[in-house]
């Protein structure tokens, strides 16, 4: 772990992609579209200008103020 905190950041993430790539097993190939197809709508959405992102922190703290 020492040794792959020391590549260099492009390193990490491709290597980061492979692990992660290692526990996605029996993924339902119809669910894996439709998310995928969910967040290039939602990232479209956002470059469009047609919503605008707002910080986790802050979308967080929106839902706890619903909830309570």
């Amino acid at each position: 772990m020492k040794e792959a905190l020391t590549l260099p950041s492009a390193a990490r993430t491709l290597l980061a992609e492979k692990l992660i790539e290692s526990l996605e097993f029996d993924v339902d190939e119809t669910l894996q579209k439709l998310w995928t197809d969910e967040a290039k709508k939602r990232r479209d959405k956002v470059r469009s200008g047609a919503v605008s992102p707002i910080p986790g922190e802050e979308a967080l703290a929106r839902v706890r103020q619903l909830l309570e």
